[in-house]
């Protein structure tokens, strides 16, 4: 599954500025933490988007990634929060949790016969 809903520097990103240079760094880490949120995705929406990914709208990959990257950057803030200033780990992982909950939202009401041309 590695890295089809998601790059590691979109995750990177989301985590914000003052992430644990390690962690930032580790495939291993950022690899496990990407399949889970995949699965994760794929879980909770019971669509198998991965398997499906190439045949997608341009739309739909950019509201999988957003979800998968903010799943990963929620867990590189919580692998090490000691470098972010003061409340600014709460914020972040507050705005990736409603990037989250929105994006799982539309996916699992996604119906594809339903998108039209504007």
């Amino acid at each position: 599954m590695s890295w089809t809903l998601l790059t590691s520097g979109a995750a990177v990103l989301k985590a914000g500025t003052h992430a644990n240079s390690t962690i930032k760094v580790s495939g291993a880490a950022l690899v496990q933490y990407a399949d889970a949120a995949e699965g994760r995705i794929e879980a909770q929406t019971r669509r198998s988007w991965v398997d499906n990914y190439s045949s997608l709208s341009t739309g739909i990959k950019n509201i999988l990634s957003d979800v998968a990257a903010s799943i990963v950057a929620m867990d590189i803030v919580a692998y090490d929060n000691t470098g972010y200033l003061a409340r600014e780990a709460d914020m972040i992982m507050n705005k990736c949790d409603e990037r989250i909950n929105a994006g799982l939202s539309i996916l699992k009401d996604f119906k594809s016969n339903q998108l039209q041309t504007p």
